[in-house]
């Protein structure tokens, strides 16, 4: 496994995470948004090493403003992390692309295999319930409607991640036209990580997606 920074533009570094030796496919991954990511972390990593065993050559980019990331959350929008998306497809000459998640808003155009897509109300959705229960749990009384109101102009702190008001417009606005093609949870077995209160991974799962995905690829 390789890790290390790569010039998303002449201004700006981020980093990636790599499993390459220069094969024919090489499969770009689009990571689960905000706390979906970092509970699927793992199992992401367990599928692109998976992957690797089969001969497939995986890159896993940070989004601008997460994880490893020095740029600003709060000024990212989706605008950003398609042009980011875009950018690591072309400087890691991916032949492939595979969305996890919340991801699919960052690749709408374009050929991709998806795995159980999440439309931007729905992750939007289940931030702000999040948000709530934490709030109700503090002695505070705040709706769902109340902070959204709030986050449409301000911009919301949503399970530890700082969101910028015009993320929050354009998650709200976000919707997915789901594919016969797309990959469901039911396809893999088992519960999807991101149901799970820690971040965990799961072998069984991860060899059956990485099976699925290099069917895909051949």
């Amino acid at each position: 496994m390789q890790a290390g920074n790569w010039p998303i533009s002449r201004e700006m570094q981020e980093y990636a995470v790599r499993f390459d030796k220069a094969r024919q496919r090489r499969l770009l991954i689009v990571p689960a948004l905000f706390d979906e990511g970092n509970k699927m972390r793992r199992l992401t990593v367990q599928l692109m090493r998976t992957l690797d065993r089969g001969g497939v050559d995986t890159i896993l980019p940070d989004l601008p403003g997460m994880n490893e990331s020095l740029a600003s959350l709060a000024e990212q929008t989706l605008e950003n992390w398609r042009a980011a998306i875009a950018a690591a497809e072309h400087a890691f000459a991916a032949t492939h692309t595979l969305t996890i998640r919340g991801g699919a808003l960052c690749k709408p155009d374009g050929p991709a295999t998806r795995y159980a897509p999440l439309p931007g109300p729905t992750q939007l959705r289940d931030l702000l319930r999040a948000r709530a229960i934490a709030d109700r749990e503090a002695g505070y009384s705040t709706t769902r409607d109340q902070l959204l109101t709030a986050g449409r102009a301000e911009g919301l702190l949503l399970a530890g991640y700082q969101i910028g008001p015009e993320m929050i417009r354009q998650l709200e606005a976000a919707d997915i036209d789901f594919r016969d093609d797309d990959i469901r949870q039911r396809d893999i077995g088992g519960v999807g990580l991101w149901l799970r209160a820690e971040p965990s991974g799961d072998a069984a799962q991860a060899e059956t997606l990485a099976q699925i995905v290099l069917e895909r690829l051949r």
